[in-house]
């Protein structure tokens, strides 16, 4: 693993908005605007490097599995912050249903810097982003900077293979595809409207509506779109406790598909994809799987030994983009927090040249299927980071 700078391509921002990327820039504190899609440099691979990665991350993917299958198994939602029943109730039969439910992506970001173990700092199952760029941009980029060259990237194909495999699991009619109407960037909409297309080329008749546009129907029970439709699936860029907590998350629960025909809308992500956003699950995964290569030491009830040792990252359980992260050098006092969080290892990411640099390792199904970068300059991954392509030579 390398990092390489290069001269970016003339009239980059145009091509890569073409491409579906319509968030080239990032506007800063300070007003400025900088590239968010960032092409002055590149990160190299070896393939032997790349499939050790592709283990890694299917291993750390059926781990997690297990994680989830023991929440299940010994009623720890509350660890997880969820604590009312109806909600455990649906999250429990969504898991035991999960094979009759459709559940298609999911983000692990990782610590690596070529020259040790790859080690787990979170997993987004539920609302992962960073999509359209590194499966659309940085390939193309790839073909024209590099022809010959090779990337970490089948995420275009194997999200349409699995959205045709498991078209039978969908209920009749288009499968609705949401995002909120608070994206003020694009990113949200880009992406939702990404695997829109990918599920149309599997052949799968879709429908565009914002979550914010979903209608309520009180004489059939009912979620309808603009057109009074009703809303029988639907993939939503909205995470699980927002769908549920908004002021129609009784009629989400009411009218829940967990399979088997018990309900009248299906969610894609499902329910069950709760247990694997939630950083609880980092404290889980070492508690089941101790001392692993892969896995960063993680505690729900203070930082323990982390307080003499390396060091300790405070992350809330459902933070997103770095969002109240708050990172702890080794003989710092110990503290916890009055707001549930986990208690990870601190793992400083690796630095290249200055730019500290996290992987976002793809998973589709249960199978490895891409790599999109990030770089940013502060030790947190955050909202200002860089997406930075990369290539297999």
């Amino acid at each position: 693993m390398r990092r390489r700078t290069i001269e970016p391509r003339p009239d980059w921002q145009r091509i890569v908005e073409e491409q579906g990327c319509v968030y080239p820039l990032t506007r800063h504190p300070d007003g400025s605007l900088r590239p968010y899609w960032d092409e002055s440099a590149y990160y190299e691979f070896s393939l032997p490097e790349v499939e050790a990665l592709e283990e890694v991350v299917e291993e750390l993917h059926a781990m997690s599995l297990a994680a989830a299958a023991h929440i299940v198994k010994e009623n720890r939602f509350a660890e997880l912050g969820v604590t009312d029943p109806r909600l455990v109730a649906h999250v429990t039969e969504s898991w035991h249903r999960r094979d009759e439910l459709p559940s298609l992506y999911g983000r692990f970001d990782l610590r690596y810097d070529g020259t040790g173990p790859a080690k787990m700092l979170e997993y987004n199952a539920d609302t992962p982003t960073s999509l359209v760029e590194a499966a659309s941009p940085q390939w193309f980029w790839m073909e024209e900077r590099f022809p010959g060259a090779d990337q970490w990237n089948s995420l275009h194909e194997r999200l349409v293979a699995a959205w045709r495999r498991q078209a039978p699991l969908l209920p009749p009619g288009p499968v609705h595809f949401a995002h909120t109407d608070g994206d003020e960037c694009g990113e949200d909409l880009m992406t939702v409207a990404y695997l829109r297309e990918t599920a149309e080329q599997a052949g799968i008749a879709t429908e565009a509506l914002s979550v914010e546009r979903i209608g309520w129907d009180r004489i059939t029970g009912r979620f309808v779109d603009e057109r009074l439709g009703f809303i029988r699936s639907c993939f939503k860029l909205y995470p699980w406790e927002w769908l549920v907590t908004d002021h129609f998350g009784p009629h989400v629960l009411d009218t829940l598909d967990n399979g088997g025909g018990t309900g009248t809308t299906c969610w894609i992500e499902p329910a069950w994809k709760m247990l694997l956003s939630n950083k609880a699950l980092l404290a889980v995964l070492w508690e089941l799987y101790p001392g692993h290569p892969n896995l960063l030491a993680a505690y729900l009830d203070g930082p323990r030994e982390l307080a003499h040792g390396p060091g300790w990252a405070a992350k809330p359980l459902l933070g997103r983009e770095g969002a109240g992260i708050t990172l702890h050098a080794p003989g710092d006092a110990p503290m916890v927090r009055e707001a549930p969080c986990c208690y990870q290892e601190l793992a400083p990411l690796p630095d290249f040249d200055g730019n500290r640099v996290v992987l976002g390792a793809w998973v589709v199904e249960n199978e490895a299927a891409g790599l999109g970068i990030r770089e940013s300059a502060g030790p947190v991954t955050d909202g200002y980071a860089r997406f930075l392509p990369h290539v297999i030579l």
